[in-house]
This record gives C-alpha cells, sequence and structure tokens, in this order.
C-alpha cells in the first residue's frame, strides 16, 4: 500500500468537522461553504485532479470538458475537483458520471451546478457541488487547462491534494501537511468521542466544552 493510500485510509475514518477543526488549529485553509451533495450521496475521500473551466469564447480551446481527464485516470483514488462553473449553466451530468465510474472516479466536487443529477444518483456515483440546473454547458462552457492550481469556493486547490466530502460540505487538505492534520485530527475525534460520553454520563456541558478543554488538544505532541 503506498503511503498515500494509508493517508487517505486514516481520513475515511474521519469526518468534514473534524477535518476542518485540524486547519483550524493549524492555520490552514481548506473548509469550503456551499460545496455539498447533490443527492444523498456516500462520503468521498481521494486525492484532486483539477479541472479549470472558463465561459466559451472565439480564442477558448475547443477541449471538450472534463472527458479528457476522465479518460487519463489510471488509479481509483480521484475526486474530479472542478472549478470556475458559471451561475445558471451545468458543467457535470449523467454522461460524464457513467464515464467517471468507469474510470473508479470516486466522485466529483464542482465549484459550479449539475444536470441530469439522477443519472448520477442511478448509478451512485457521489457530486458535490453549489446546486443543480437543466441549462447545457454546450457552447457556453469550456475546459481552459487541467492538473493546476484551481479557487473552489475561495480555497485553493492543487494538483494532488486530499478532498473530503461528506453532508457538512467538502475540505480540501495540502497534500504536503496531510500527515499533520491527519495526527491532529485524530486527537479532535478521540476527545469529541470522549467529550460526548462525559456530557452522557452527566458533567455539565459548560466544563466539558470549556475552552481549555480544546486547548489541549493542540497542546498535545505531533
Amino acid at each position: 500500500m503506498t503511503h498515500s493510500h494509508l493517508h487517505l485510509e486514516r481520513l475515511s475514518a474521519l469526518d468534514t468537522n473534524t477535518v476542518s477543526d485540524a486547519l483550524d488549529f493549524l492555520g490552514l485553509p481548506g473548509a469550503t461553504v456551499g460545496l455539498l451533495p447533490l443527492w444523498h450521496c456516500p462520503k468521498i475521500v481521494g486525492l484532486a485532479s483539477t479541472i479549470q473551466l472558463g465561459p466559451k469564447s472565439d480564442a477558448a480551446p475547443a477541449v471538450h470538458l472534463i472527458s479528457p481527464v476522465i479518460d487519463a485516470v489510471v488509479s481509483g483514488d480521484r475526486v474530479l475537483v472542478v472549478a470556475g462553473g458559471a451561475d445558471g449553466i451545468s458543467c457535470w451530468g449523467d454522461i460524464l458520471a457513467n464515464a467517471a465510474v468507469a474510470r473508479q472516479v470516486r466522485g466529483t466536487v464542482i465549484d459550479g451546478l449539475s444536470r441530469d443529477i439522477d443519472g448520477s444518483a442511478d448509478i451512485g456515483y457521489p457530486v458535490y457541488g453549489r446546486g443543480l440546473t437543466m441549462v447545457s454547458a454546450r457552447n457556453r462552457v469550456v475546459q481552459l487547462h487541467a492538473a493546476q492550481p484551481v479557487q473552489m469556493a475561495g480555497v485553493t486547490v492543487q494538483q494532488d491534494d486530499y478532498v473530503i466530502a461528506d453532508r457538512c460540505g467538502t475540505v480540501f487538505i495540502p497534500a504536503g501537511r496531510i500527515g499533520e492534520v491527519l495526527g491532529l485530527g485524530e486527537r479532535i475525534a478521540l476527545r469529541q468521542q470522549g467529550m460526548v460520553a462525559a456530557v452522557r454520563a452527566g458533567r455539565s456541558v459548560a466544563e466539558v466544552m470549556h475552552d481549555r478543554q480544546f486547548e489541549a488538544i493542540a497542546a498535545q505532541p505531533q
């Protein structure tokens, strides 16, 4: 098992709330607002394959958006991270979802809108984004580049950064900091479990949730 796959296993055991808290403690951006599941889909955890979209113009390259990236996937650990979606216009649909499943892509996060969401749901393909539309991207939106840094809801995401998305939203983790984030996240998760148990056992919630309880997490050795 590769180092990245060990990291993905550990990340899969956490949730976005815990990872967001770990990023907070480390002073790192990564938690986004508004990139939510577009059907009642499972959590996704994987490595980012970044894609930048933009409005079609005469100068824009004639790349069929997203499909070349899907066709190039050769591993089972990728999440498509699609930036540059336009208001009211789709940048994901059921044909792309079927192509992604065929390539064992784990899911898609779009800073934009999807159409044909039932087509993704029917084949169990997770899609996270800003919302839904029925308006096609054809002749409106093109792919500008891939495997380069993109902006997702205000967060810079690099190719091969780590992605976790669940019902609370989507979080991106810089690949170079994944070890720190996982170590801290695992300690936060244990502390959270202990706090829930303490409240259930009758301990004062004001005491359990006191700031020093959270400070103690960060004070532990890395």
